[in-house]
């Protein structure tokens, strides 16, 4: 699981997200959910060639969603990662 590619899953492009990007220089990320600070960091900083300030983390359960019959499922947990970028670095999405 040390690779980059591995620990970050995706970029969650959300209303809050893009607005902590503009203001804060803060791009949240969908991560590994047994990924470490110091891993994010280090993936997010060889992915993308920019200087990580800092990382903060959070866990999220995955919710109960009905099936077609009278049994529940459950939408996997996930991991969310916030890194704040150095001053005047940008990761652009197209």
């Amino acid at each position: 699981m040390n690779e980059p590619f591995d620990i970050i899953k995706t970029v969650r492009l959300t209303e809050k997200g893009t607005m902590l990007s503009e203001t804060e220089n803060k791009y949240v990320f969908q991560v590994d959910t047994k990924a470490t600070k110091i891993q994010i960091k280090q993936a997010v900083e060889y992915l993308f060639k920019k200087k990580v300030v800092a990382v903060n983390t959070c866990n999220y359960a995955g919710k109960k969603k009905r099936e077609r019959r009278a049994d529940f499922g459950r939408r996997p947990h996930w991991k969310k990662a916030i890194v704040q970028l150095a001053e005047g670095e940008k990761i652009e999405f197209a």
